[in-house]
C-alpha cells in the first residue's frame, strides 16, 4: 500500500485567498494610476530639478517611459493576482509575494523628489495611489509571511498523508488533485 500527500484547506484558506484578490484589485487600480495619471513628464521634470539633474527637460521623457515600463510591470503582477480568488497554484503565491515584497519597498527605493514633487503638482492626492499600493503591499507580504510560518506551506493549507492512493510519479509528492 503506498501513501500520496494532499493539500488541504483551513479555514485561514480562502480568508487568505480574498485578502490576496481583494489587495490585488486595489494594487491593480492605484498602480494603474500613479503610473498613468500621476507619473509623467511634467512630475518627473520637477523631481529632477529638485534632485539637482544637469538637463530635466532632456531626461524626462526617457526616464518618464522607463518608469512607466516598471509599473506596467507591477500592474501585470498585482493584476496576476486577482486570481487567487478563483485559484490557489504555488507559482501564484510566489508571484504574489515577490511582486507585493518588492513593491511594499517603493518608500524606500523611491526618492523623496518624487514625493515632493507629485505634492507639488497634485496635493495630497499625488501621493495616495503609491502609499496605498507600497504601504498596502508592505502589509500583505507581512501576512502572507506570517501564514507561511504558521502554515508552513502556501495558501494557509495543511498537508494530509493518503493511503491508499497510487503514487503520481513527477517532480513532487504532492497528488495530482491537490493544490499546493
Amino acid at each position: 500500500m503506498s501513501t500520496g500527500t494532499q493539500w488541504v484547506a483551513t479555514p485561514a484558506t480562502k480568508k487568505l485567498q480574498i485578502t490576496v484578490g481583494v489587495c490585488s484589485i486595489v494594487f491593480t487600480i492605484g498602480t494603474t494610476v500613479h503610473n498613468f495619471v500621476i507619473i509623467n513628464n511634467e512630475l518627473v521634470e520637477m523631481m529632477m530639478r529638485t534632485s539637482g539633474s544637469a538637463d530635466p527637460a532632456a531626461s524626462a521623457p526617457g526616464f518618464t517611459l522607463w518608469l512607466r515600463i516598471v509599473g506596467c510591470l507591477y500592474i501585470l503582477g498585482n493584476a496576476a493576482g486577482i486570481l487567487a480568488l478563483r485559484t490557489r497554484p504555488r507559482a501564484l503565491w510566489w508571484l504574489v509575494l515577490a511582486v507585493n515584497c518588492t513593491q511594499g519597498l517603493g518608500f524606500w527605493v523611491i526618492p523623496p523628489s518624487m514625493w515632493d514633487a507629485a505634492t507639488a503638482l497634485y496635493g495630497t492626492w499625488g501621493i495616495i495611489p503609491s502609499a496605498v499600493t507600497d504601504g498596502g503591499a508592505l502589509l500583505l507580504t507581512v501576512t502572507m509571511v506570517l501564514a507561511m510560518l504558521k502554515y508552513r506551506t502556501a495558501w494557509a493549507q495543511q498537508r494530509t498523508v493518503l493511503t491508499g492512493v497510487p503514487q503520481v510519479r513527477g517532480p513532487s509528492s504532492v497528488t495530482r488533485g491537490g493544490r499546493g
